[in-house]
């Protein structure tokens, strides 16, 4: 490896790398760890050496080189992600993309940026002209709009506007292709499903461009209910509730909500509370809707003041089980969609079904249209083989399962990959080195 990486080195003359082995170990790493059933996977699958560029044209650089030598490369944003996507598999080049930053423009509705611009920097400059990022996963301080691309679904602002894949909520991408000679692809419209979400294997995203939404006046509201199925009624009452601009309607089952330590004075023991996220203009009917469903608000904080101190979107989609297992880390968790569904039925013979071993967290999201409860249960885990009988009994009840317990892409939320992206991932990346072994399909056509 040595003999490798002293060809390598002279090459890269000019861009940021790091070779201090703790540092690549860091930087090889992700939240994987959520999943007990990846730790051991996982376990010791580092990268050779870390690239910073500075510019699509070092991005260029290093693919060429890479392309060149036949070297792997897994390509990385702030590691934010759940499921080893940016965990080499086989070594090679971790490329890190944090230092792509620039926000190249941003016109009324829409954004031009670089990959590694962090979600956060990007909401904050937008609101100054009145606008604001329509969704981003709870990692948002930190997280970057590439990976978000590359292996996000959706988060806050789902409610409104549904899901990343969904059309229009991305309207352009710039990818550097694995080749000696690289090219710069420019997709468009649908073309950018080529790409959006296949995990950092078909090219490297140098730029995004995505729409805005109007910035509005968010305030934030706890509702505790004594009643864990009134509590997803209410949820689902509110997000079904077209006239009311929301961006996180969130209902936890209790035993959850002992694991948020900051807000226990807001949330009465036994209770199941709503953790919301509305326009300010809206918040005149949530009372009346309250007590509809024998609810009780117990926290509410006007948009000047939500943005000080705690922010409940802090406390919910994955950062649910971020703060679970700092208290108690025997618990991981599942990622699911339940079938649209007023009455909430299923919801509720789960709930019943597996008590305090699975934990019912519901986020509620638009799909097609419809309103429904996607949820980021909490499991108290004990075995492997109980885990996949809880995975295999929600499936059979109709539940989507996108498995965060595998970094095979067609074995979580995928289960098959597009064919197109598989035509457009021969065209970019020939000789099959972007984040190898993360798809049975990839690695069957290489071996």
């Amino acid at each position: 490896m040595t003999n490798y990486l002293d060809n390598l080195l002279p090459s890269l003359e000019g861009i940021e790398t790091i070779t201090e082995a703790n540092q690549v170990a860091k930087l090889s790493q992700d939240y994987h760890t959520f999943s007990p059933v990846l730790v051991p996977k996982l376990e010791g699958k580092v990268g050779d050496i870390v690239v910073r560029p500075a510019n699509e044209e070092e991005v260029i650089k290093v693919a060429a080189i890479c392309a060149a030598q036949r070297v792997p490369i897994t390509v990385r944003g702030a590691g934010t992600g759940n499921y080893g996507q940016c965990v080499p598999l086989h070594g090679g080049v971790i490329l890190d993309t944090t230092k792509l930053q620039e926000i190249l423009w941003i016109k009324p509705g829409v954004a031009r940026v670089e990959a590694g611009l962090k979600l956060a920097a990007l909401d904050k400059k937008a609101r100054e002209s009145g606008w604001e990022m329509r969704m981003a996963p709870s990692t948002y301080r930190i997280a970057t709009i590439g990976g978000f691309i590359a292996g996000g679904s959706g988060g806050i602002g789902s409610i409104q506007y549904g899901l990343l894949g969904d059309r229009g909520n991305l309207l352009a991408l710039r990818v550097v292709t694995l080749e000696e000679k690289p090219r710069v692809i420019e997709l468009r419209g649908d073309d950018v499903q080529k790409v959006n979400h296949a995990w950092g294997i078909n090219g490297i995203i140098t730029e995004v461009e995505i729409p805005l939404g109007p910035a509005y006046p968010w305030a934030e509201v706890i509702v505790t209910f004594d009643d864990f199925i009134t509590a997803a009624k209410f949820g689902q009452s509110l997000a079904s509730a077209d006239g009311m601009i929301k961006k996180l309607v969130t209902i936890f089952a209790s035993p959850i909500p002992q694991y948020f330590q900051p807000l226990h004075s807001y949330i009465p023991a036994e209770t199941h509370p709503a953790f919301l996220i509305l326009a300010e203009p809206s918040l005149e009917l949530l009372p009346g809707l309250v007590q509809k469903y024998g609810g009780h608000i117990t926290y509410q904080k006007s948009a000047q003041e939500a943005g000080k101190g705690l922010n409940l979107a802090e406390f919910t989609w994955n950062h649910t089980t971020l703060h679970a297992r700092n208290v108690d880390t025997s618990i991981t968790y599942l990622q699911s969609m339940f079938p649209a569904d007023q009455s909430l039925q299923l919801v509720a013979d789960l709930y019943h079904y597996f008590g305090d071993e699975v934990m019912i967290h519901l986020e509620f999201i638009r799909v097609n249209g419809a309103v429904v409860p996607a949820a980021l249960q909490l499991v108290r885990y004990s075995t492997e083989e109980r885990l996949n009988e809880i995975i295999r009994y929600h499936e059979a009840k109709g539940v989507f399962i996108a498995n965060p317990h595998t970094y095979i892409i067609e074995d979580g939320g995928r289960k098959v990959i597009d064919p197109e992206q598989l035509k457009f991932k021969e065209m970019v990346d020939p000789y099959g080195l972007m984040n190898p072994g993360k798809s049975k399909v990839l690695e069957f056509s290489r071996g």
